[in-house]
């Protein structure tokens, strides 16, 4: 039988040649918001040979005091998108036919002004050049971090407007796809949730309220980008929390997000707030996914702990997600697409220069073929 997880897909206007996508992952190497000229483009140009057919850059912030950390990736500036242009294009050239390029675009709001994780991760303190932050109400994300200004509503259309601004930054640089981050405790996750929002006006109480910005944002995006250029958001399936997000909130959330246009949802969980218990196990996300994908009629994908092809395989072809993606497992294995194409009897088309590693066969031992 043919594995699904290696079929074309289309989301939106953009045909994948698989289903496998690496998932967008922070480098905290950037200077001033700028890809770094060696490590981002060599990690690119690692991912573009892959054997993923959508490969998503990182979280990418729309201005300063939207980053996580002094390290993060942004679109703010012409200088960032030369970067960004500059390493795309390089990853590009060495890309197995047909892959795609996306990119994430985000707000960290209240989990900005942070230490790099490798830094230690806490809030930045008063001589690491700190910045304020602005978040739905003033709650800090956990003990020991600052106290976030509560974004007025007067400052609403500048943030809408900034986020558009990247995007189309992202498309001139050459992305092909574009994906609001409204997860992972990020601004709109922080709107989206009454953990984090315990606004009192428009913006606040019911779930009607509290989508209302994410949403304006989202058809914002689709708005502005190009018919070309598939659009799409990263969405929260669980605060895993009995007063957070709830699975039915999000089916709720992505038919509203089709309604505006939006191709896909990615779905994800957890990361509103300090302490709390995530019970990880392999997939431990994948319910989510499947329960938006059923009741809210969209395509959509999974994410969290997939690690191995056939898991990623079984995943698709039983209806659970329209496609998978894969963050540490990519890190671990820069050549997972290949080894998963062999194991599942698929066909991958390789850089020429590297073709020499083909089996004879799919699956079967490699060859010894002369290597001068």
């Amino acid at each position: 039988m043919a594995s699904k997880l290696f079929e074309p897909m289309r989301i939106g206007a953009l045909d994948i040649p698989n289903r496998i996508v690496v998932a967008p992952m922070c480098q905290y190497s950037a200077n001033d918001g700028c890809a770094d000229p060696e490590w981002h483009v060599q990690h690119w140009m690692n991912l573009a040979m892959s054997g993923a057919g959508l490969v998503m850059v990182e979280a990418t912030a729309i201005d300063r005091t939207g980053r996580i950390s002094h390290g993060d990736l942004g679109l703010y500036s012409d200088a960032c998108e030369a970067a960004l242009a500059r390493g795309i294009q390089a990853a590009r050239r060495v890309a197995l036919p047909g892959t795609r390029f996306g990119i994430q675009i985000q707000h960290a709001g209240r989990k900005g002004s942070a230490q790099r994780p490798f830094e230690g991760g806490k809030a930045l303190s008063a001589n690491e050049d700190p910045w304020t932050t602005v978040a739905p109400s003033s709650i800090p994300f956990a003990p020991g971090w600052h106290s976030p200004a509560m974004l007025s509503t007067a400052n609403i259309p500048a943030l809408i407007s900034r986020y558009r601004d990247a995007a189309l930054r992202a498309v001139r640089a050459g992305i092909e796809l574009v994906e609001l981050h409204a997860a992972h405790g990020y601004l709109m996750h922080q709107f989206l949730s009454p953990l984090a929002n315990t606004r009192e006006d428009d913006y606040g109480g019911s779930l009607a309220n509290r989508m209302r910005l994410p949403l304006a944002i989202a058809q914002a995006l689709r708005e502005a980008l190009p018919a070309h250029v598939a659009f799409g958001a990263r969405i929260t399936g669980s605060d895993w929390s009995d007063h957070g997000i709830v699975p039915a909130e999000a089916v709720e959330f992505a038919r509203a997000l089709k309604a505006l246009g939006a191709d896909y949802v990615c779905v994800t969980s957890g990361g509103i707030a300090g302490g709390i218990s995530i019970p990880l196990s392999p997939g431990y996300q994948v319910p989510f996914a499947a329960q938006v994908r059923k009741e809210a009629g969209i395509c959509t994908r999974a994410v969290g702990l997939i690690a191995t092809a056939e898991q990623a395989e079984a995943i698709v072809a039983s209806g659970q997600a329209d496609c998978v993606a894969l963050a540490r497992a990519f890190l671990d294995n820069p050549r997972w697409g290949w080894h998963a194409a062999q194991r599942l009897h698929a066909d991958l088309a390789m850089p020429p220069q590297y073709d020499r590693v083909r089996p004879a066969q799919w699956p079967g031992a490699a060859l010894l073929r002369p290597t001068h």
